[in-house]
């Protein structure tokens, strides 16, 4: 598998934290005592801060993830806290570091959990099930999960990972903690980023525990940061309209014309240098009225849904272009339908395949591991299943499988839209979004995505880094327009107006 570009910011699975931390204990010399105790020093800060008055109890399984519980107790008795500890075993089955911890745990003895001992906490920390947990929680854990999430004003503060949570996936099988902060040691975890378990993570903290750079594991999932927009060409001084990148889009019927529309003006507003919209003729004066900067061509339709008859005219004009996004608001008769699989098939040049051009591909999937040139998906988890032949509930349950599933099956690189948007190559690479944009929950704002990343490609961005370069820039725009307009009256063409000032806040200088 190929390593991951220095603008991931590395996210390991459960194995890949396991290897890192035996390699920090038996290569590197660093006791696994140590370890846990940088741990539960930094939780017991955050806990700190987060609960600053009252009683807190601290649950603890049986495991290093109570080990760290255990020492985060002591912390905070020592700083002169109330704190109650709950454990889900007897003591005597703790071992090795955990039992350590015990054994150095001052003031009153642990008591057997019990869910009437939470009441009247003003904070609970969670150091139930940590990393290596997959699956469905079950007995005394599960029971204690359901009682956390039973309390009312209390703080929720998980240690690594919310218990019922997968660390690896972020999938969630049975009952989880619902923390509203997350406590994570040296590393994030895809878990924790990855929905439906970004949901139960809350504010994720990163503790550093002193495990050094450069150990064995090699992630293949990461945060996307700031640095990708560095990769984004600039405009020289003796760059033309065309060198700066040209984009075809192709798409539109009657009712769904603001769809090509917006992702022409936002590749245009993306850097694109020129762009054309193929739309259907007898909607062609819509378009001239309102793309005064984008160039459009008239293509056969019926009733204002595109012919199959029109694949030859865009095949000829993708010829010139650097990049095609094709499907945005093509709608889904059969003559469009043909369209968009012919000049997705035969296009030579890169491709963004979006809305109408996914579903043109239900269940075909496959067929566009024959393209040559680069192709992006960006379907949200309903387009995904259609292409897939699943469900949307399916898709959301088991996001990372399913995105990693479709780009290995397309050779291309695939967008799953949402908070946590990922992005996944053919090589199982995934970059994930941090998110935080819910103005982004508005009609068009797909289609607005979709012209980004076609201007990026256009301007000779490799596909993975270019998908990844266009949802930073696209999030950060959706909180660029919150903060201004608010969220909740965020419109599409908001964000296309704030793309010039999203890329240049993620490439400050």
């Amino acid at each position: 598998m190929t390593s991951l570009p220095d603008w991931l910011d590395p996210l390991p699975d459960a194995a890949e934290q396991r290897a890192l931390d035996r390699w920090a204990i038996e290569e590197r010399g660093t006791p696994g005592v140590e370890l846990m105790e940088r741990a539960g020093r930094g939780l017991a800060d955050v806990v700190a801060d987060a609960v600053l008055s009252g009683p807190i109890a601290v649950v603890c399984g049986k495991g290093n993830n109570g080990g760290d519980g255990l020492v985060c107790a002591r912390r905070l008795r020592e700083g002169g806290r109330e704190v109650r500890v709950l454990l889900l075993s007897t003591p005597g089955e703790l071992q090795g570091d955990a039992a350590t911890n015990l054994a150095r745990l001052p003031g009153d003895a642990p008591e057997r959990f019990d869910p009437t001992l939470l009441e009247g906490s003003s904070g609970v920390v969670d150091a139930i099930l940590g990393t290596g947990f997959s699956g469905e929680a079950h007995g005394s854990a599960a029971d204690a999960i359901n009682a956390i999430n039973g309390l009312g004003d209390a703080v929720v503060i998980a240690c690594d990972v919310p218990s019922g949570v997968d660390a690896s996936t972020g999938e969630v099988n049975g009952p989880a903690v619902r923390a509203a902060a997350t406590v994570t040691f040296a590393s994030g975890k895809p878990g924790l980023w990855i929905a439906p378990g970004k949901q139960h993570a809350g504010e994720v903290t990163v503790v550093d525990i002193g495990i050094p750079a450069g150990g064995p594991a090699e992630p293949a999932i990461g945060l996307i940061s700031d640095r990708v927009a560095d990769g984004i060409p600039r405009r020289g001084r003796e760059s033309t309209k065309f060198a700066a990148g040209s984009v075809l889009v192709c798409g539109g019927s009657l009712g769904l014309t603001g769809a090509p529309s917006m992702a022409s003006e936002a590749a245009a507003r993306a850097g694109a240098g020129y762009v054309t919209a193929c739309v259907p003729a007898s909607l062609n004066l819509v378009f001239e009225t309102r793309l005064l900067e984008v160039m459009t061509v008239p293509l056969p339709d019926s009733e204002g849904s595109l012919d199959a008859s029109g694949a030859t005219t865009v095949l000829e004009h993708a010829e010139r272009g650097q990049a095609l996004v094709l499907g945005p608001g093509a709608g889904r008769q059969p003559g469009a339908f043909e369209l968009l699989r012919t000049v997705a098939r035969r296009a030579s040049l890169p491709l963004v395949l979006d809305a109408d051009g996914l579903n043109a591909h239900a269940g075909e999937l496959r067929r566009l591991a024959e393209r040559e040139a680069a192709t992006v998906l960006t379907p949200h988890a309903g387009e995904l299943a259609r292409l897939l032949g699943s469900d949307s509930s399916a898709i959301e349950a088991h996001r990372l499988a399913n995105v990693r599933r479709a780009a290995a099956e397309a050779r291309a690189v695939v967008v799953l839209k949402g908070d946590d948007t990922l992005v996944a190559d053919p090589e199982g690479r995934v970059g994930v979004s941090r998110g935080g944009a819910c103005a982004l929950a508005t009609a068009g704002t797909g289609d607005v995505l979709s012209g980004v990343i076609g201007a990026y490609l256009a301007k000779a961005m490799p596909a993975f880094e270019a998908a990844c370069a266009g949802v930073l820039v696209h999030a950060r725009a959706g909180r660029l327009a919150a903060e201004t307009i608010g969220a909740e009256g965020v419109i599409a063409r908001d964000i296309i107006e704030l793309i010039p000032r999203a890329r240049a806040a993620a490439t400050p200088g």
